[in-house]
């Protein structure tokens, strides 16, 4: 390949590693998450609603990088596997408020076992986590602070 493309080579792409992986651990969550009746978005949903609920949809979209297209069909579902209730919020009907049934807070001890059996399944040392942790993160924080800016002005 001619040098002038060498940017174009696949390995020589950070996108690619990281879809790679986001792939596969993916793929590593799904059985776990089949025994407990969740999808991977889904899980990650619940795993908000554990910590914050209740909580409004903006929130939740704002939470886990997703727009509320992606999250309005995922809350339908767990509200119909009886996980979650949806409500319009008193003071503004426009605000959709999100909670945890007890099914939904029942459902966070039947979880605990996901995050330690996926540790085991990738060989990082614990320096090696928080490093790439760190890494992932300051690339999201970035992301989501041009994100607010955008919001920011956009804002009367």
């Amino acid at each position: 390949m001619d040098d002038k493309y060498e940017a174009l080579r696949l390995k020589n792409q950070l996108c690619f590693p990281l879809y790679a992986v986001s792939n596969l651990i993916t793929r590593k969550y799904k059985p776990l998450l089949d025994k407990i009746d969740l999808t991977y978005t889904q899980y990650i949903v619940m795993m908000v609603l554990w910590e914050e609920a209740p909580v409004n949809e903006k929130f939740l979209c704002e939470a886990l990088c997703l727009k509320s297209n992606t999250v309005t069909p995922l809350l339908k579902k767990l509200e119909n596997k009886g996980f979650i209730v949806k409500r319009r919020a008193a003071e503004d009907e426009r605000n959709l408020v999100i909670d945890l049934t007890e099914k939904g807070k029942e459902l966070q001890d039947k979880a605990l076992c996901v995050p330690k059996t996926i540790a085991k399944e990738f060989h990082l040392s614990e320096e090696e986590a928080v490093f790439l942790y760190q890494i992932l993160y300051k690339i999201l924080d970035q992301e989501r602070m041009k994100n607010y800016d955008v919001i920011s002005r956009e804002s009367p």
